[in-house]
């Protein structure tokens, strides 16, 4: 059975009232509009979108909310890291005012994860919050990015040090959608895939090592990959909506991740956001072996994987360089997850059992990136 052939699957993400479903599978761009009617009636949109996605999906999703009534404006944003800004948050609510869309209206994501962290952030903002759907189009964006309710942009500070929690209505994950991203954005999104299985679901991690191929490849190994990796978000969402406790486990890779991110200058040429958390959780491994929490077999295994797939796992992989330990310390001091001042990492005992370690000296975190800096 090929991708096309197969029914969606859905994957609720369970928050009371605030409930909503998360379909996967080929297809859904065309089928958006009957979808979103059904759950929103008689609503306007604004679909933001950047130029790269618009010239593929923008006009299929259009057709596809024409033909169930909905009336659908386009805002269209350069692509890349460096629209999640202040001066392109500014455009995108004045376009969405200029519509004269009410409260009870929707802005649609159809995009990556910068698309969905900037149209969410909108939509949580605008006349103090409207309704909101995402149509991701990245692997990334459709097991991570898209699903939670974290929305956002970067400041010279760090990356997404603004925004705010605002649940979307619904979730189409078009697996169609990535038979067009580029081979090195997918590898990207994968990261994020391995993330879960490396968190709490060592069988799904076992599993990823086997079948990693034929999740590239497409079809129900890829299906499966997607949805399981929601079930998992979906899971820690609901106990924990507003990372106060459990949640902070999805940021594996993340603390250093995003220093990398940071320290390039959110520069998608040289690095974009999955492989600052490939090479993020490679570290966050190491880091632990290091520390003697974790078997250096494990870290080993990890790397493998990452390698085996095609994604980065050292710091001298960056290309261009990097600035020296001090200065991504600092960047990583000005992480959203640190705590009055206190290192916040998540580290690990093991494959798939991961763990926040709070309050880690800095002075450990600097001699382990000085040792990683050398090639």
């Amino acid at each position: 059975m090929n991708d096309s052939a197969m029914a969606p699957v859905k994957v609720e993400v369970s928050l009371g009232a605030r409930s909503y479903d998360i379909l996967i599978g080929a297809g859904l761009v065309r089928r958006a509009g009957a979808e979103i009617a059904r759950r929103l009636p008689g609503i306007r949109a604004a679909v933001v979108t950047d130029a790269n996605v618009a010239a593929r999906h923008l006009e299929p999703l259009r057709e596809s909310l024409a033909a169930a009534g909905i009336e659908a404006a386009a805002i269209v944003v350069a692509p890349g890291e460096k629209s999640k800004s202040f001066a392109t948050l500014e455009d995108v609510v004045s376009g969405v005012l200029a519509e004269r869309l009410e409260r009870g209206d929707a802005v649609i994501a159809l995009g990556g994860g910068v698309v969905g962290d900037l149209a969410g952030f909108v939509s949580g903002i605008v006349r103090r919050g409207m309704r909101f759907v995402q149509v991701p189009t990245s692997l990334l964006a459709q097991v991570d990015s898209s699903v939670g309710g974290k929305t956002g942009i970067n400041t010279s500070h760090g990356k997404n040090l603004v925004g705010v929690f605002h649940q979307p209505r619904l979730v189409l994950a078009d697996t169609d959608t990535l038979d067009t991203l580029p081979a090195r954005e997918f590898r990207a999104g994968y990261a994020e895939v391995a993330k879960y299985g490396l968190i709490d679901r060592p069988d799904f991690f076992a599993w990823l090592e086997k079948n990693w191929q034929a999740v590239f490849a497409g079809g129900p190994e890829r299906v499966e990959a997607i949805a399981q990796s929601c079930r998992a978000k979906a899971d820690v969402v609901a106990r924990d909506e507003h990372e106060k406790g459990d949640r902070a486990l999805l940021n594996l890779g993340h603390t250093f991740g995003h220093a990398l991110e940071g320290a390039t200058g959110y520069d998608s040429a040289r690095l974009v956001h999955g492989e600052g958390v490939a090479i993020g959780m490679a570290l966050a491994h190491r880091f632990s072996a290091r520390l003697n929490l974790a078997s250096p077999d494990d870290a080993d295994r990890v790397e493998a994987h990452l390698k085996a797939v095609g994604l980065s796992t050292r710091l001298s992989d960056v290309p261009g360089g990097l600035p020296g330990a001090e200065e991504l310390l600092n960047y990583i001091a000005q992480d959203k997850k640190v705590s009055r001042g206190a290192l916040t990492f998540v580290l690990t005992r093991g494959i798939g059992q991961s763990f926040v370690a709070n309050d880690v000296p800095a002075s450990q975190v600097l001699s382990f990136l000085e040792e990683n800096l050398t090639p």
